[in-house]
């Protein structure tokens, strides 16, 4: 009996799923992105940023009103409607969560990441691609301004999708390529109706120097600027004219208001120092940025920065541009007085590209140069999602989970809501309150003294649409007696003085405390109580 008779000689042929270079780099990309989404599981809102644009999302949905973003019900015009039409649409597709509104700003993140992925492979090759990839999504700048709702991230990662697109466009010496060249003025488009005209003047400002510099200005005569500008043109007009014809002086207030005088006033908050934004790199692409001026420290030493000029400078245009976008975009950002972290974003790609370049210089070479890249990579991760942890912490202290949780539970639909003190931007959306919540300030004093804050937001936007300014209403209306129920929430560290007119605490949270007027606290059950955890809070 032969061998194949004796036993089986079935052979078993497995599927081969071949791990090429560039499979390698889309599970690298895959892997990040899902790490992402599960650190965007863990935090509450931030406030304010997170708990105002998440909730213009969220009554943008509601009200099924996709003209006008609203804040509580007044128009919110600081920024465009990109990220809120978004929100909108997840929202219905997937239900109102936190998770769910973090989602746009992760599949930006995701843009972001492919996007800088494919424009290095295509113009420096897949292994350094790959790195870039690595280098950017292990950053605390990625990691966590990659799903934290607010519009910063939307515009950086447009703007790096325009200036690649650019790039790709202009590759060869001869005629620039015009479909790509069409996609990135669509990216400017896209970038402005995430947060205005930074959208196309920033990646025009940085493929001009870096055009001029290179000497390729002779392409921008065969660029394609008049359908280009047509297209960015047919992305943004649209809205920005329609809501001018119903509310106007619009277009004053969101352009010259909220972008020349913001770049150039000194009346709003948050001034900084010329140094802030070099320290938020820092801290955003630690410790990659410490390669960068290592490498730029010896070429100091050894003489080589400014040997040759302009002449060096073109001899490599790919070491050039990320050069040239760190540089104008840091510029840009740095001359005006108010200084926010997130504004820098955009440059996070351009200090990954040059984290890798300048790696390879001084580590290439070496055998243990692989072990090392990743053991830094894993470095930058460990913090990225120690920040996350950190910031997690910190949103703890002033959320209103809650007190959200308690009014839900006990309120209705149609109860009246007063807030005092402060504005719980995330009380809203944790309560899916349909209903405006009434403001109560001496408005008429605030609009005389207030600075540019939370109170400013809501009377300039009443002026827009005083119908919607209704709820802003002055403390007499707490002292007026009412036989229907009436919630008030006010800051747990506010002076509280003995609440008259048949107003009664009924929870205190860990921030914030939740009173009520109407009938008497007693009515609440016991049952009622332990539902909603109050028993030792109800003060009848």
């Amino acid at each position: 009996m032969t061998p194949c008779q004796q036993k089986s000689c079935l052979t078993i042929h497995r599927p081969s799923f071949p791990m090429t270079e560039k499979t390698k780099s889309w599970l690298t990309i895959a892997c990040i992105w899902l790490l992402l989404l599960v650190l965007a599981l863990i935090r509450p809102l931030s406030l304010p940023d997170e708990g105002r644009y998440a909730d213009i999302g969220r009554w943008m949905f509601i009200s099924d009103d996709w003209l006008v973003p609203r804040l509580n019900g007044i128009p919110f015009f600081h920024k465009p409607p990109l990220l809120y039409w978004l929100q909108a649409e997840v929202f219905h597709l997937a239900g109102v969560h936190v998770w769910t509104a973090r989602l746009v700003t992760a599949v930006h993140a995701l843009i972001m990441l492919t996007g800088v992925y494919l424009g290095v492979r295509r113009i420096l090759g897949e292994i350094t691609a790959r790195k870039v990839s690595l280098v950017l999504g292990t950053s605390v700048g990625y990691l966590v301004g990659g799903q934290y709702i607010n519009h910063d991230f939307l515009v950086a990662t447009w703007i790096t999708v325009a200036i690649g697109l650019f790039a790709v466009a202009m590759k060869d010496d001869d005629k620039p390529d015009v479909f790509w060249a069409r996609l990135g003025f669509l990216a400017c488009g896209l970038g402005v109706l995430s947060k205005g005209l930074i959208g196309i003047v920033l990646p025009g400002m940085v493929m001009l120097t870096w055009v001029i510099l290179m000497g390729k200005t002779r392409q921008l005569i065969h660029f394609p600027w008049l359908s280009g500008l047509l297209i960015c043109g047919l992305t943004t007009l649209p809205w920005m004219l329609q809501v001018e014809a119903q509310f106007s002086g619009f277009l004053d207030y969101f352009i010259i208001g909220h972008h020349f005088s913001r770049f150039s006033g000194s009346q709003f908050n948050n001034h900084q120092d010329w140094w802030f934004y070099p320290g938020v790199i820092g801290i955003f692409m630690f410790p990659w940025v410490l390669f960068i001026a290592w490498r730029v420290a010896q070429q100091i030493f050894k003489g080589k920065v400014l040997r040759g000029g302009l002449a060096a400078l073109r001899l490599n245009p790919w070491t050039s541009l990320p050069w040239i976008w760190l540089g104008v975009i840091l510029l840009f950002f740095s001359l005006p007085n108010s200084k926010l972290i997130g504004y820098i974003l955009p440059v996070i790609p351009a200090v990954a590209i040059l984290a890798v370049q300048n790696w390879d210089a001084l580590m290439g070479h070496k055998k243990s140069a692989n072990a090392w890249f990743w053991g830094v990579c894993g470095f930058s991760l460990a913090l990225a999602t120690g920040a996350n942890f950190l910031a997690r912490y910190n949103s703890m202290k002033d959320h209103s989970q809650d007190v959200a949780q308690t009014l839900t539970c006990l309120s209705n639909p149609e109860d009246k809501v007063y807030v005092f003190g402060e504005y719980p931007f995330d009380l809203p959306f944790l309560a899916q309150r349909s209903q405006a919540l009434i403001v109560i300030e001496n408005w008429d004093e605030v609009r005389k003294n207030s600075g540019d804050n939370w109170r400013r937001v809501f009377f300039e936007g009443a002026d827009f649409d005083h119908t919607a300014g209704q709820v802003l209403q002055s403390p007499e209306v707490l002292k007026q007696s009412s036989p229907e129920v009436r919630w008030l929430v006010t800051p747990a560290q506010l002076s509280h003085p003995n609440m008259k007119d048949g107003w009664q605490v009924a929870f205190k949270g860990h921030a914030w405390w939740l009173w009520r007027s109407g009938p008497a606290l007693a009515q609440i059950t016991t049952p009622e109580a332990q539902r909603c955890g109050l028993t030792s809070d109800i003060k009848p």
